[in-house]
């Protein structure tokens, strides 16, 4: 699975980007505004999360007694859905094993790529990219921030990587396209601009592959006082300037 929607199923299918909601052969269901925290948080995590924690995550202002009777309020309303989606016990709570997410799919991809286990259909600039960047905005639970972060820093790589693998293919512009994506969203994240100024090169436009290391050279002077990494110089030739 390396595509989304998964619409032609009846499986459940959580939609973190742009969501919390759920789409089942596509219908679409919203979930109470109650719920989505404690769907989001069981989904990015992948693994069971004993009751007692994941109250704590999720209600941490407020006693271990009221979150926990949070928690049980929230199961209750996640009935009222008609979708199963959480399976929990009396110790423990955790996403059904039979809910495709789009976040595990897009990290999913990351991985194959980060590790070179890329299949053929790996190799495409897949359309939540973007999405997958900024997982869930506007939330700034503790535990949010943190899996944006894990998801965005580990589809950055991805296509840093995508766009090398693109360019040995000989898929230039895709490469190009790949690279710029990573850049503009991180425009002084040098590894992107190294992936860029990479592809330019592979497809023979050595100006615009100096021009892109020039905009980045002023780019980093004025926002850090700093200059390119010598493995960034080294790309283009040019010996960076002594301290």
């Amino acid at each position: 699975m390396s595509g989304l929607p998964l619409t032609e199923t009846d499986r459940p299918y959580l939609h973190l980007f742009g969501g919390p909601f759920v789409t089942v052969g596509g219908d679409r269901t919203d979930l109470p505004e109650g719920c989505k925290r404690l769907i989001a948080l069981v989904a990015m995590r992948r693994l069971r999360i004993d009751r007692t924690v994941a109250a704590g995550v999720l209600w941490p202002a407020v006693s271990d007694r009221r979150a926990a009777g949070n928690l049980r309020s929230v199961l209750w309303r996640m009935r009222s859905t008609g979708v199963a989606l959480v399976d929990a016990d009396s110790n423990s709570v955790a996403l059904r094993a039979d809910v495709a997410v789009d976040a595990h799919i897009a990290g999913d991809w990351a991985r194959r790529l980060i590790e070179g286990q890329v299949r053929a259909s790996d190799l495409a600039l897949m359309p939540w990219c973007d999405e997958a960047l900024d997982l869930l905005p506007g939330w700034y639970d503790d535990w949010a921030v943190h899996e944006r972060e894990r998801l965005r820093q580990r589809v950055l790589h991805a296509l840093e990587d995508l766009s090398r693998h693109l360019a040995a293919a000989g898929r230039f512009a895709e490469a190009v396209e790949a690279a710029l994506v990573a850049v503009g969203a991180d425009p002084l994240r040098e590894s992107a601009q190294r992936a860029l100024i990479q592809a330019h090169m592979a497809e023979g436009n050595l100006v615009v592959a100096f021009r892109t290391y020039d905009a980045y050279r002023t780019l980093i002077h004025s926002e850090l006082g700093a200059a390119p990494s010598p493995l960034m110089a080294a790309l283009i030739g040019r010996t960076p300037p002594r301290g």
